[in-house]
């Protein structure tokens, strides 16, 4: 449980204090986050090799999918939403979630590779 707490908060895989990314207040909604290249507490590197953060692309993708599959579910089978509001939402809510999905998508990339 405390693995997945810390995936989500985007802790360092190694010493699980420091931030994965860097946390400024006035991001814009669709910026993409800093990535810290070291960890503050521990210096950690987290891209061990160029490209190593090609894979999280996939994962990204997996939650995309995840995220349309309940917007479906959720809409259209238990709310009986129209389909037109159904296709509107699905398409709305990954555009909306796209920075957070690149957060969690790193970090559990990360993890999956140097967390214990």
């Amino acid at each position: 449980m405390n693995k997945i707490l810390n995936m989500l908060k985007c802790k360092c895989p190694n010493c699980k204090k420091g931030k994965i990314f860097s946390s400024k207040k006035n991001r814009l909604l669709f910026q993409l986050p800093k990535m810290d290249a070291n960890c503050a507490e521990c210096n950690f590197k987290f891209e061990k090799e160029p490209g190593f953060f090609f894979g999280a692309m996939f994962v990204s993708y997996a939650l995309i999918v995840a995220e349309v599959v309940a917007c479906v579910v959720l809409f259209k089978f238990l709310l009986d939403f129209s389909y037109l509001k159904v296709i509107i939402i699905t398409i709305v809510t990954p555009v909306l979630l796209s920075t957070i999905n690149f957060r969690i998508s790193r970090s559990i990339w990360i993890h999956m590779f140097y967390g214990d």
